[in-house]
This record gives structure tokens, sequence and C-alpha cells, in this order.
């Protein structure tokens, strides 16, 4: 199981997303109950989910956490937006050490018709 987790996140992507994840939040503070799994075992599912394409209730049981657990980090990552501050931190990184060719980028954009009479 760690050799996959390690696989998947490996120790510099891990080093930059603990820069950006929120602090973890205590559900039960008082003894008891199940040991929390580490947010690198939930990390190593999403990307597993993003990557295989199966879905949440697919997710095999050899990561650790249980779907529900892996689904709930996922969703308050999203809400924290820990995913775009992760994603400007590995650019950031990129470009200190002069890694980043931006001879080749894509750049997207809407247009939207107006409507008569709008200004």
């Amino acid at each position: 199981m760690t050799d996959l987790i390690e696989r998947l996140v490996p120790d510099k992507l891990w080093t930059l997303l603990r820069r950006v994840v929120p602090p973890p939040e205590v559900i039960r503070p008082q003894d008891g109950g199940r040991r929390r799994v580490g947010d690198r075992a939930c990390l190593a599912a999403i990307i597993f989910v993003a990557t295989s394409g199966c879905t949440w209730r697919q997710l095999p049981p050899v990561f650790g956490p249980a779907r529900p657990r892996v689904h709930r980090c996922f969703g308050r990552w999203s809400r924290d937006r820990v995913w775009a501050r992760l994603h400007r931190v590995i650019l950031d990184e990129l470009g200190a050490r002069g890694e980043l060719d931006w001879s080749r980028c894509a750049l997207d954009s809407v247009s939207v018709r107006a409507a008569k009479g709008s200004p």
C-alpha cells in the first residue's frame, strides 16, 4: 500500500500540497473512535480516481481511507480552493527553477452575443 501511495504522491508533490492544505477538521475531539487516516493517502486515492476513470464507489480499499472519507476530503479541498492554490504553487516552483516553457501555451475565452438593445 505504501508503495502505491508514494508512487501516486511523490515526496516533492506531498511537500507542495502540505503548504496549501488547510488543517484537518477536528470532528471528534474526545478520545475514542477510529484513527484518522492521513491526507497523503486521501490525495493518492483522489489522484487514482481522477486518473483511472473509476467512480468513487469503485475506489479499491488498498489506499486505507474509506470511500466516504476520501470523497469528503475531495469536497472540502475543492471548497477551500486547494487545487487552484496547488496549481499556483507548482507553477511558481517550476518558474523559480526555470523549468517552465512558455513558448507554447493555450488561452481560452468565451464570447457571448449581446441581446438586442443591450449596452
